[in-house]
């Protein structure tokens, strides 16, 4: 796009308060900007170059929070449910009430930076971590559609997480004498295949018997829980779909112990379901 030759202008509006004025194919264009004279007129300088080379974003009144909505409708076509609601939370909860009715083309990274220092004190550094990744995320996809020229996410100072904890693994009589006691519960065949396997809680409980080889077991997909109820989802590389074999292992074993992961699996389930359908009824008394 091409700008008229000397179009440009600024107007005080109060103190650090400015109006810009510009052109682009003689097109008027006007913005309130805050800042010293200074900064208005570079910010005006950084339109019109934009102009002059073909990146000019036209203003929006568009809100933070409006963006945001619009963002994760998009992400629920491609990303699976849980994560999807994930998001949500997190841009919901945390971001939407400090800069939901700001303009989207008007945040700055200082207004970040100070959204992260708020939430410092609120949540641990991994969670303000995951805020930044997702906010970020959402703002590159703005940059990508033409409604910022930049990412301001990405100028703020991104939350710095910790070194993780180091935890050691049991020993192999800890871990023996771990699943020694749950013998006999009622979930001893989750805890011995868990134990056996190293699969997570929600790939176990999607086990089917079909997934059970002669001495191996297969991890093709995980319970998912989300709003809308429970569901199975598949893994999210190809590498998460694995065969484990378990020849030569011995107690705890699955195979020997099929019947009893079953009953376990269903015995969780029903229990899961019948608590969920008393809360259901206490809810509507």
């Amino acid at each position: 796009m091409k700008r008229d030759r000397g179009d440009g202008g600024i107007d005080a509006r109060g103190k650090d308060r400015h109006r810009l004025r510009w052109r682009v194919n003689g097109r008027r264009y006007s913005k309130t900007f805050k800042g010293s004279i200074a900064e208005a007129r570079r910010e005006l300088r950084r339109l019109l170059k934009s102009a002059d080379d073909g990146r000019h974003v036209a203003p929006d009144r568009l809100t933070v929070a409006a963006w945001i909505e619009s963002w994760l409708a998009l992400k629920k076509r491609t990303i699976n449910t849980r994560t999807h609601e994930r998001y949500a939370e997190l841009l919901r909860l945390h971001v939407i009430p400090t800069l939901g009715s700001r303009s989207l083309q008007q945040i700055a990274a200082s207004e970040i930076d100070d959204l992260y220092l708020k939430l410092d004190q609120q949540l641990s550094a991994r969670t303000v971590h995951h805020v930044h990744t997702v906010l970020n995320s959402s703002f590159n996809t703005a940059v990508r559609k033409g409604l910022l020229s930049n990412n301001p996410v990405s100028l703020a100072e991104a939350p710095v997480v910790g070194k993780s904890e180091i935890r050691r693994a049991l020993e192999s009589g800890q871990l023996a004498a771990l699943v020694y006691g749950f013998r006999d519960m009622a979930i001893y065949g989750i805890v011995a295949t868990a134990a056996l396997t190293g699969a997570r809680r929600n790939e176990i409980l999607a086990l089917r018997l079909t997934d059970l080889g002669d001495n191996t077991v297969t991890i093709a997909r995980a319970l998912e829980e989300t709003q809308d109820g429970r569901g199975f989802k598949q893994p999210k590389t190809p590498r998460g779909t694995r065969t484990i074999a378990i020849e030569g292992r011995h107690d705890p074993c699955i195979c020997p112990r099929v019947v009893p992961v079953a009953e376990s699996m269903m015995a969780i389930t029903l229990m899961d379901g019948w608590l969920r359908q008393r809360a259901l009824r206490g809810r509507d008394r």
